[in-house]
This record gives C-alpha cells, sequence and structure tokens, in this order.
C-alpha cells in the first residue's frame, strides 16, 4: 500500500550490492501506537529519498525490537570469541535459492549474530529473528568506485544517505560497505584509458575522507573491500578490471585516511587468491585496519571444508589473539546441502 525506495539486487553479482530502486511494498503491519516518536526520522528519511512516510513509521516503530529474539534452545553452543555473520547473497542466488526469511532463520538457529549485506527494505525481517547486519551496501556497487573523481558525486552522495537510514534502521547496522572501483576511466570500457594506481589511491583517499564526517556523526563505519582480479569469466568469484586487488595498497589507502571509522574488510578469500600470507598480514595490520571479514574456500569459493586449501582455525585463532572482536561473515558458494555448509563453516571457525 506504500511506496518504498529500496535497494533491490540489480548490480553486478558477487557480494550482493544493491542499485537504488523504486518498488511498493505493503507496509500494512507498521505500529500506529509509535507516531509519538516517530514524525521526525520519518521526515528525515523521506528527505533522504530512501523510504517513504508509511515505511519510516514501520522503520521506527521496529527499531530494536527485542519482540523476536532468538529461541536458546536451537542455538549451538559456541566459544563466543567469534562473532558469526552470514552473507546472505549466496544462500538467495545459489544451492536452495532460500529465500531472505529462511537465510535469517537459518542463520539465527546456525548462532550467528547478523545477516549481512542486505538493504534496508530487507532489515525489518531481519530484526524479526532478532539479528543485526554487520555491513550494509552502498548502493552502487563494485565497478563504479572512489577510485575515479567522476563517480565521487554519486558513490559519495548514496554511501551517506545508506549511513544516515542505518542510524535509523530497526536492527542495528554496524557499517557501510566501499569499494575502490574498476580502473578504467569509464567503468565499463577497458579501451576508455586506465586511472594509474597512484591517481586511483589518492582519489580514493579523498573520497573515504569526505565520508568521514557523516560517518562519526551517526556511529557507522565504512570498510573498503579488496577484491581479487585472478578469477575470470565468473563475477561472482573474480573480478578482473578492480583497482583495489593487492591487499596491500588497500591497506596502504586506510592508513593514509587516518580515521578510525574507515577500515578494511578483509577478505580471506580475496586475499589467499591475490596476495597470501593471510595470518602475518592479520598481524601487521591488527585491528587499527581490520573492521571486518569474509570466508569461502579457495579455489571456488566454496564451503570450509577439506577440498580447500585455506587453514581457517588458526587464522581464526590469529584474529583472537590480536584482539579482533569484529564479525566474521560466512560468504561461501555452497556447492552441496547449504546447511551443513554453514554449520561446518561456523564449527571451523569456533576457536
Amino acid at each position: 500500500m506504500n511506496c518504498i525506495v529500496c535497494f533491490a539486487g540489480t548490480c553486478p553479482p558477487d557480494e550482493g550490492y544493491f542499485n537504488l530502486v523504486l518498488y511498493t511494498v505493503d507496509m500494512d503491519n507498521s505500529r500506529k501506537d509509535r507516531r509519538d516518536n516517530t514524525i521526525s526520522r520519518r521526515q528525515v528519511l523521506r528527505r533522504m529519498g530512501i523510504i517513504s512516510a508509511g515505511a519510516a513509521s514501520g522503520f521506527a516503530s521496529l527499531r530494536y525490537s527485542n519482540a523476536a529474539v532468538t529461541d536458546p534452545s536451537k542455538v549451538p553452543e559456541l566459544r563466543g570469541r567469534i562473532n558469526h555473520s552470514l552473507v546472505s547473497w549466496p544462500f538467495r542466488r545459489f544451492g536452495g535459492k532460500w529465500d531472505l526469511d529462511t537465510t535469517c532463520r537459518v542463520a539465527r538457529d546456525s548462532g550467528c549474530k547478523s545477516v549481512e549485506l542486505v538493504g534496508p527494505d530487507d532489515w525489518p525481517t531481519l530484526a524479526k529473528y532478532g539479528l543485526e547486519c554487520a555491513i550494509a551496501p552502498n548502493g552502487t556497487g563494485y565497478v563504479k568506485g572512489l577510485n575515479n573523481t567522476d563517480n565521487h558525486e554519486e558513490v559519495i552522495e548514496r554511501t551517506r544517505r545508506m549511513i544516515e537510514a542505518a542510524s535509523m534502521a530497526p536492527v542495528r547496522v554496524h557499517s557501510v560497505i566501499a569499494f575502490t572501483g574498476f580502473k578504467y576511466r569509464k567503468a565499463d570500457d577497458p579501451s576508455s584509458g586506465v586511472i594509474s594506481l597512484e591517481e586511483g589511491a589518492g582519489n580514493t583517499v579523498a573520497g573515504l575522507k569526505k565520508l568521514i564526517p557523516s560517518a562519526e556523526r551517526h556511529g557507522i563505519n565504512i570498510y573498503l573491500e579488496h577484491l581479487n582480479t585472478r578469477v575470470e569469466n565468473d563475477d561472482s568469484r573474480g573480478h578482473p578490471g578492480y583497482q583495489g586487488d593487492d591487499i596491500d595498497y588497500c591497506s596502504d589507502i586506510i592508513r593514509r585516511v587516518g580515521s578510525p571509522c574507515i577500515k578494511l574488510l578483509f577478505d580471506i578469500y580475496h586475499v589467499q587468491i591475490m596476495n597470501g600470507d593471510i595470518i602475518s598480514r592479520i598481524r601487521e595490520y591488527g585491528t587499527d585496519l581490520i573492521g571486518h571479514i569474509h570466508t569461502a574456500g579457495v579455489p571456488g569459493r566454496s564451503e570450509l571444508d577439506d577440498s580447500q586449501e585455506i587453514q581457517y582455525r588458526p587464522i581464526m585463532q590469529s584474529l583472537v589473539d590480536i584482539g579482533y572482536t569484529g564479525f566474521v561473515g560466512h560468504e561461501f558458494i555452497p556447492t552441496r546441502d547449504p546447511l551443513e555448509g554453514i554449520r561446518e563453516a561456523i564449527a571451523v571457525c569456533d576457536v
């Protein structure tokens, strides 16, 4: 009955990033008895252009709701030193192609605290299952990024809008993702010329610095992701053309920004393919640079089992050793029973 501007999966696949699109949703279940403290939030959201008046009312009525909490009898007993999160897109696009409710229910019942890389339209569903959102999409995806000043106006504005929406969400949203973008002058045209590494880094630093005031004001972090460029012809597993394909290059960008709210999304799958030496880099970067973690098996971005090469238990222990308390988002593409794969990943990483 009400219109909402939301983030639907229309960008190139891989990390579950979303473009801004309009469609209609039913908000009949929004609460009427909370109007006394929803007006300002509703007005802000409408000005941001992210959701309609009715949707904003529904968001406010759900904010940090404890109505639907995890059933303790269903959650496996974990050590509690790793904060598990489930990245939504692999399980909604592959395997059983779960809907969001199924994804949230499995995450909750497997011991995850978060479902991530979902936008504002999905946050009320996370609230229903007592989950948080460890990291949200930025609204533009990874192709057009901050390495090109031609993209700054759009990318920075959409990221700011997502930060503002996150600050008023019905669940706790911890961070928003960021990207260098592709290295081409026109992101999707390799013949348009190449942005040098030095120029791309400088532009990315400048763009991230412009986002610091919004991130600090709303208490939402921004995490820059490194992606691999070695895996070709499969945009769910590799991204030829992405400029930030060297984790040390990305870490230097974070150092140059110099803000505690701007850190790395350290994706172990991508780092193993492009750089390796994972534990040494975790120890070198520490929590000053690492803000978020993603997992998947190499090769193939599949389950964290004995068919792949990464030893996840010592890597998780190295995170504990440096005092990392952020989230570990499981982002593998299921090749068999996805529920079994999720529980296996959590068991392996539960150090």
